[in-house]
């Protein structure tokens, strides 16, 4: 199942470690078939505020996304990143072509009737 490398984005300057980061990122993803989904364009926000922008990265698996973030290449770029733009990176699982939100709404509606039982979304 796809899994993906989020990155929020709250503070963006184009520091030359920033530009060098970008030159050399595509080179730790191919390793692990990362490719870019969303870079970096300003969002349209319809609901509430969104200060920042976004990465999405999507890999085929969270196995691959965590070899990625983990990969000496990667972590050898990293801090021409992190020195310069504050934000938060989150890999997380995708959910699959079958996903429906009923089945998710059926099983947090038993689980809240647990005693004990407040689910979470």
């Amino acid at each position: 199942m796809s899994a993906y490398g989020f990155a929020h984005l709250h503070s963006r300057r184009h520091h030359p470690d920033i530009l060098e980061y970008l030159e050399r990122i595509q080179a730790t993803l191919a390793p692990f078939h990362g490719r870019f989904v969303i870079h970096g364009p300003p969002a349209e926000v319809v609901e509430g505020t969104w200060p920042g922008s976004m990465v999405l990265i999507e890999f085929p698996d969270l196995t691959e996304a965590r070899a990625w973030y983990a990969s000496p290449a990667y972590q050898e770029i990293l801090r021409l990143r992190t020195d310069h733009i504050e934000g938060d990176l989150l890999l997380i699982e995708g959910v699959g072509p079958q996903y429906d939100p009923r089945e998710r709404a059926a099983k947090l509606r038993a689980e809240a009737g647990r005693p004990g039982g407040d689910a979470e979304a």
